[in-house]
Protein backbone atom coordinates (compact mmCIF):
# COMPACT_ATOMS: atom_id res chain seq x y z
CA UNK A 1 0.00 0.00 0.00
CA UNK A 2 2.88 2.32 0.88
CA UNK A 3 4.84 1.48 -2.02
CA UNK A 4 1.73 2.10 -4.30
CA UNK A 5 0.85 5.66 -2.71
CA UNK A 6 4.75 6.47 -3.31
CA UNK A 7 4.41 5.35 -6.92
CA UNK A 8 1.08 7.41 -7.51
CA UNK A 9 2.58 10.54 -5.92
CA UNK A 10 5.74 10.14 -7.64
CA UNK A 11 5.44 8.29 -10.71
CA UNK A 12 8.85 6.13 -12.01
CA UNK A 13 9.64 9.09 -15.34
CA UNK A 14 9.63 11.75 -12.67
CA UNK A 15 11.55 9.59 -10.08
CA UNK A 16 13.56 9.24 -13.08
CA UNK A 17 14.12 12.97 -13.77
CA UNK A 18 13.73 13.99 -10.19
CA UNK A 19 17.57 11.06 -9.97
CA UNK A 20 19.04 12.91 -13.50
CA UNK A 21 18.43 16.74 -12.00
CA UNK A 22 19.94 15.62 -8.54
CA UNK A 23 23.09 14.31 -10.27
CA UNK A 24 23.73 17.18 -12.37
CA UNK A 25 23.03 19.65 -9.33
CA UNK A 26 25.79 17.52 -6.92
CA UNK A 27 27.87 17.87 -10.30
CA UNK A 28 27.64 21.55 -10.38
CA UNK A 29 28.14 21.72 -6.82
CA UNK A 30 31.34 20.09 -7.21
CA UNK A 31 32.62 22.27 -9.41
CA UNK A 32 31.44 25.58 -8.06
CA UNK A 33 33.05 24.38 -4.35
CA UNK A 34 36.40 22.36 -5.16
CA UNK A 35 38.09 23.54 -8.79
CA UNK A 36 36.20 26.78 -9.16
CA UNK A 37 38.30 28.50 -5.92
CA UNK A 38 41.37 27.13 -7.41
CA UNK A 39 41.56 28.59 -10.87
CA UNK A 40 39.50 31.84 -9.55
CA UNK A 41 40.85 34.95 -8.48
CA UNK A 42 39.63 35.75 -4.67
CA UNK A 43 37.40 39.04 -6.45
CA UNK A 44 36.09 36.90 -9.42
CA UNK A 45 35.40 34.26 -6.37
CA UNK A 46 33.46 36.76 -3.64
CA UNK A 47 31.63 38.40 -7.22
CA UNK A 48 30.24 35.00 -8.54
CA UNK A 49 29.32 34.48 -4.79
CA UNK A 50 26.96 37.58 -4.54
CA UNK A 51 25.35 35.92 -7.80
CA UNK A 52 24.62 32.68 -6.32
CA UNK A 53 23.39 34.50 -3.12
CA UNK A 54 20.89 36.97 -5.89
CA UNK A 55 20.02 33.00 -7.04
CA UNK A 56 18.67 32.14 -3.60
CA UNK A 57 16.36 35.20 -3.83
CA UNK A 58 15.19 34.16 -7.31
CA UNK A 59 14.32 30.53 -6.93
CA UNK A 60 11.97 32.46 -4.11
CA UNK A 61 10.65 34.50 -7.16
CA UNK A 62 9.88 31.34 -9.04
CA UNK A 63 7.88 29.37 -6.63
CA UNK A 64 5.79 32.42 -6.25
CA UNK A 65 5.62 33.96 -9.36
CA UNK A 66 6.66 31.17 -11.84
CA UNK A 67 4.37 28.61 -10.07
CA UNK A 68 1.97 30.33 -8.08
CA UNK A 69 1.37 33.69 -10.37
CA UNK A 70 1.98 35.80 -7.54
CA UNK A 71 3.89 39.08 -8.78
CA UNK A 72 5.45 40.59 -5.77
CA UNK A 73 7.30 43.43 -6.29
CA UNK A 74 8.38 43.88 -2.53
CA UNK A 75 10.62 40.86 -2.04
CA UNK A 76 13.44 43.45 -1.25
CA UNK A 77 11.90 43.52 2.15
CA UNK A 78 12.74 40.02 2.99
CA UNK A 79 15.84 40.38 1.38
CA UNK A 80 16.88 43.23 3.17
CA UNK A 81 15.80 41.87 6.15
CA UNK A 82 18.15 39.50 6.34
CA UNK A 83 21.46 41.41 5.66
CA UNK A 84 20.22 43.52 8.25
CA UNK A 85 19.88 40.43 10.28
CA UNK A 86 23.54 39.41 9.73
CA UNK A 87 24.84 42.77 10.03
CA UNK A 88 23.67 43.66 13.16
CA UNK A 89 25.21 40.60 14.87
CA UNK A 90 28.73 41.62 12.93
CA UNK A 91 27.65 44.80 14.41
CA UNK A 92 27.90 44.15 17.98
CA UNK A 93 30.98 41.86 17.89
CA UNK A 94 32.50 44.43 20.41
CA UNK A 95 34.08 44.18 23.72
CA UNK A 96 31.20 43.94 26.18
CA UNK A 97 29.80 47.33 27.07
CA UNK A 98 30.55 49.19 23.65
CA UNK A 99 28.41 50.68 20.98
CA UNK A 100 28.64 50.15 17.52
CA UNK A 101 30.09 53.25 16.11
CA UNK A 102 27.74 55.23 14.29
CA UNK A 103 25.56 54.72 17.31
CA UNK A 104 28.19 56.79 19.38
CA UNK A 105 28.16 59.22 16.96
CA UNK A 106 24.79 60.15 16.78
CA UNK A 107 24.88 60.21 20.54
CA UNK A 108 22.93 56.84 21.12
CA UNK A 109 23.47 56.23 24.94
CA UNK A 110 22.11 52.30 25.31
CA UNK A 111 21.59 49.35 22.98
CA UNK A 112 18.21 49.51 21.76
CA UNK A 113 16.43 46.73 22.80
CA UNK A 114 15.41 44.42 19.03
CA UNK A 115 19.29 44.85 18.82
CA UNK A 116 19.89 43.06 22.15
CA UNK A 117 19.41 39.38 20.66
CA UNK A 118 21.66 40.00 17.55
CA UNK A 119 24.46 39.41 20.75
CA UNK A 120 23.55 35.70 19.57
CA UNK A 121 25.22 33.89 16.99
CA UNK A 122 22.54 31.00 17.19
CA UNK A 123 19.36 33.76 17.36
CA UNK A 124 21.04 35.72 14.68
CA UNK A 125 21.32 32.33 12.39
CA UNK A 126 17.34 31.67 12.82
CA UNK A 127 16.44 35.33 12.49
CA UNK A 128 18.03 35.67 9.11
CA UNK A 129 15.71 33.76 7.51
CA UNK A 130 12.48 33.17 10.42
CA UNK A 131 11.67 37.13 10.42
CA UNK A 132 11.16 37.41 6.84
CA UNK A 133 9.31 34.51 6.54
CA UNK A 134 7.06 35.45 9.67
CA UNK A 135 6.43 39.21 7.98
CA UNK A 136 6.03 37.35 4.66
CA UNK A 137 3.05 34.96 6.35
CA UNK A 138 1.75 37.94 8.07
CA UNK A 139 1.90 39.64 5.37
CA UNK A 140 0.62 37.21 2.83
CA UNK A 141 -2.48 36.29 5.66
CA UNK A 142 -3.61 39.77 5.75
CA UNK A 143 -4.08 39.93 1.93
CA UNK A 144 -5.06 36.62 0.52
CA UNK A 145 -7.62 35.85 3.31
CA UNK A 146 -9.80 39.26 1.38
CA UNK A 147 -8.95 37.03 -2.02
CA UNK A 148 -6.77 40.15 -2.99
CA UNK A 149 -4.75 39.34 -6.21
CA UNK A 150 -3.75 39.61 -9.48
CA UNK A 151 -1.95 43.56 -10.11
CA UNK A 152 -3.61 44.67 -6.56
CA UNK A 153 -1.69 42.06 -4.96
CA UNK A 154 1.61 43.53 -6.68
CA UNK A 155 0.75 47.48 -5.91
CA UNK A 156 0.35 45.79 -2.25
CA UNK A 157 3.84 44.55 -1.79
CA UNK A 158 5.13 47.70 -3.74
CA UNK A 159 3.50 49.70 -0.87
CA UNK A 160 4.28 47.75 1.65
CA UNK A 161 8.05 47.96 0.58
CA UNK A 162 8.32 51.67 0.23
CA UNK A 163 6.74 51.57 4.36
CA UNK A 164 9.84 49.11 5.56
CA UNK A 165 12.38 51.29 2.95
CA UNK A 166 11.63 54.50 5.02
CA UNK A 167 11.64 52.72 8.37
CA UNK A 168 15.04 51.66 7.94
CA UNK A 169 15.99 54.89 6.41
CA UNK A 170 14.41 57.37 9.11
CA UNK A 171 15.65 56.78 12.38
CA UNK A 172 19.50 57.17 11.68
CA UNK A 173 20.26 56.37 15.04
CA UNK A 174 19.28 52.96 14.47
CA UNK A 175 19.68 51.87 11.42
CA UNK A 176 22.96 54.38 10.62
CA UNK A 177 20.10 55.56 7.70
CA UNK A 178 21.16 55.51 3.65
CA UNK A 179 24.60 54.78 5.16
CA UNK A 180 23.63 51.49 5.89
CA UNK A 181 25.37 49.12 8.23
CA UNK A 182 29.10 48.10 6.33
CA UNK A 183 30.83 44.59 7.22
CA UNK A 184 33.78 44.82 5.70
CA UNK A 185 35.83 46.08 8.65
CA UNK A 186 33.83 43.55 11.27
CA UNK A 187 34.66 40.55 12.55
CA UNK A 188 33.15 36.99 12.66
CA UNK A 189 34.84 34.68 15.42
CA UNK A 190 38.10 36.82 15.48
CA UNK A 191 38.07 36.80 11.51
CA UNK A 192 37.83 39.80 9.75
CA UNK A 193 34.58 39.59 7.54
CA UNK A 194 36.37 41.12 4.69
CA UNK A 195 39.22 38.35 4.64
CA UNK A 196 39.94 35.76 2.23
CA UNK A 197 39.42 33.13 4.39
CA UNK A 198 35.77 34.39 5.28
CA UNK A 199 35.16 35.57 2.08
CA UNK A 200 35.63 31.45 1.05
CA UNK A 201 33.69 30.31 3.57
CA UNK A 202 30.94 32.82 2.59
CA UNK A 203 31.36 31.54 -0.75
CA UNK A 204 30.98 28.06 0.25
CA UNK A 205 27.97 28.74 2.33
CA UNK A 206 26.73 29.82 -0.89
CA UNK A 207 27.09 27.18 -2.77
CA UNK A 208 25.80 24.80 0.00
CA UNK A 209 22.43 26.95 0.24
CA UNK A 210 21.60 27.30 -3.20
CA UNK A 211 21.79 23.36 -3.58
CA UNK A 212 19.46 23.12 -0.43
CA UNK A 213 17.33 25.55 -1.49
CA UNK A 214 17.10 24.13 -4.87
CA UNK A 215 16.51 20.47 -3.49
CA UNK A 216 13.26 22.90 -1.28
CA UNK A 217 11.90 24.35 -4.36
CA UNK A 218 11.89 21.05 -6.09
CA UNK A 219 10.63 18.97 -3.60
CA UNK A 220 7.95 21.72 -3.03
CA UNK A 221 6.60 21.63 -6.76
CA UNK A 222 7.05 17.82 -8.00
CA UNK A 223 4.43 16.43 -6.11
CA UNK A 224 0.28 17.23 -4.85
CA UNK A 225 2.28 20.22 -3.39
CA UNK A 226 2.65 21.84 -6.45
CA UNK A 227 0.22 20.88 -8.30
CA UNK A 228 -2.22 22.73 -6.51
CA UNK A 229 0.39 25.62 -6.69
CA UNK A 230 -0.27 25.40 -10.77
CA UNK A 231 -3.80 24.68 -9.82
CA UNK A 232 -3.32 28.54 -8.24
CA UNK A 233 -1.98 29.91 -10.93
CA UNK A 234 -3.89 28.83 -13.58
CA UNK A 235 -7.23 29.35 -12.27
CA UNK A 236 -7.79 29.75 -8.44
CA UNK A 237 -11.81 29.71 -8.82
CA UNK A 238 -11.92 26.65 -10.28
CA UNK A 239 -9.64 25.57 -7.73
CA UNK A 240 -11.89 26.64 -4.65
CA UNK A 241 -15.45 25.02 -6.64
CA UNK A 242 -12.96 21.57 -6.08
CA UNK A 243 -12.95 22.11 -2.62
CA UNK A 244 -9.22 23.49 -1.80
CA UNK A 245 -8.73 26.89 0.10
CA UNK A 246 -5.68 28.54 -1.53
CA UNK A 247 -5.34 30.97 1.44
CA UNK A 248 -3.08 28.68 3.38
CA UNK A 249 -0.99 27.60 0.51
CA UNK A 250 -0.39 31.60 -0.88
CA UNK A 251 0.31 31.49 2.84
CA UNK A 252 2.82 29.22 2.90
CA UNK A 253 4.88 29.44 -0.43
CA UNK A 254 4.71 33.07 0.13
CA UNK A 255 6.32 32.48 3.42
CA UNK A 256 9.06 30.36 2.06
CA UNK A 257 9.77 32.29 -0.44
CA UNK A 258 10.32 35.08 1.97
CA UNK A 259 13.00 32.77 3.98
CA UNK A 260 14.83 31.85 0.88
CA UNK A 261 15.31 35.92 0.20
CA UNK A 262 16.43 36.60 3.66
CA UNK A 263 19.27 33.92 3.17
CA UNK A 264 20.03 35.40 -0.28
CA UNK A 265 20.12 39.06 1.41
CA UNK A 266 22.46 38.05 4.71
CA UNK A 267 24.92 35.84 2.19
CA UNK A 268 24.82 38.90 -0.38
CA UNK A 269 25.45 41.51 2.69
CA UNK A 270 28.47 39.79 3.96
CA UNK A 271 30.22 39.73 0.18
CA UNK A 272 29.75 43.16 -0.77
CA UNK A 273 30.74 44.34 2.64
CA UNK A 274 27.24 46.47 3.24
CA UNK A 275 23.57 46.39 3.42
CA UNK A 276 21.78 49.49 2.87
CA UNK A 277 17.80 50.81 2.82
CA UNK A 278 18.66 50.68 -1.39
CA UNK A 279 18.09 46.87 -1.23
CA UNK A 280 14.81 47.72 -0.22
CA UNK A 281 14.41 50.17 -3.17
CA UNK A 282 11.02 49.38 -5.97
CA UNK A 283 14.34 48.90 -9.05
CA UNK A 284 15.54 46.62 -6.69
CA UNK A 285 12.94 44.17 -6.29
CA UNK A 286 11.82 44.57 -9.83
CA UNK A 287 15.42 43.79 -11.46
CA UNK A 288 15.06 40.08 -10.02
Amino acid sequence: MTNHASASYFPASMRKLLIREIGVALILTLIGSVLLPLVLPTFRLKFLGRFLALAIAALGIDLIWGYTGLLSLGHGIFFALGGYALAMHLKLQLPEGELPSFMVNYGVAKLPWFWQPFHSFSFTMVALFFIPAIVAAVLGYLVFRNRIRGVYFSILTQACLLVFFFFFKGPIELFNGTNGLKTDKDTLFGVLASSNTAQWVFYELSILCLLASYVLCRWLTSGRFGRLLLAIRDDENRMRFSGYNPTGFKVLVFSVSGALAGIGGALYSVQTGIITPSAMEVPFSIEW
